[in-house]
């Protein structure tokens, strides 16, 4: 009761009142038609087929046309990353040629050698990239920014290096110097004391 006479009740939410269920039954009465799904009687998905992935299994992949191109390049990247120095060799020797397969399969075997590799695989990938089939275009895209990713950390870490190496002989020059003035003054405060 407040000062008037008047009995105060709290006011209660528009939840409590109504319902929950109310609540659910006005929002999909407000958002329309979109809620619900639409479905058709004469309407039927086609089926997707299933690729059969144990059927996909070249070796060396190529620009063939076939349901397993791309799986194919993901396999040869993923050995590719995987693959030791003898396993690189013998890859880029069976791609030797001049055929943009070829020699975008050389770019990718070549992005997980050394870093001294890098450089041709990332001229190889620019050269050839926009010859590759447009289904492999953003794999082999995706590859070649990581690649460049991986070369600007090194070349970064190179920079570092170097800058630290170069700080530590100036140091050491410093030091000497300071030594050989430690010495004059030890010889100036000799004399002095020898006066």
């Amino acid at each position: 009761m407040n000062s008037r006479g008047v009995t105060l009740t709290p006011r209660r939410s528009l939840t409590r009142v109504v319902g929950p269920a109310a609540v659910v039954s006005l929002m999909l009465v407000i958002s329309g038609c979109e809620m619900l799904p639409i479905e058709s009687v004469g309407d039927e998905t086609p089926a997707v087929e299933a690729l059969d992935l144990t059927t996909c299994h070249a070796e060396v992949p190529t620009f063939a046309e076939s349901s397993c191109m791309l799986t194919d390049w993901i396999a040869f990247g993923l050995a590719s990353q995987r693959g030791d120095r003898q396993w690189r060799d013998a890859m880029l020797a069976r791609l030797e040629g001049h055929a943009p397969e070829q020699r975008l399969g050389r770019a990718v075997a070549l992005s997980w050698g050394s870093e001294a590799q890098w450089d041709q695989a990332s001229e190889l990938y620019k050269a050839d990239l926009s010859l590759a089939p447009v289904e492999l275009q953003p794999l082999l895209r995706y590859w070649l920014n990581e690649l460049e990713g991986r070369r600007a950390l090194d070349d970064r870490a190179g920079r570092h290096h170097g800058e630290v190496a170069r700080l530590r002989q100036e140091n050491k020059e410093l030091a000497d110097k300071l030594d050989a003035m430690t010495a004059i003054e030890q010889n100036i405060n000799l004399r002095q004391q020898a006066e």
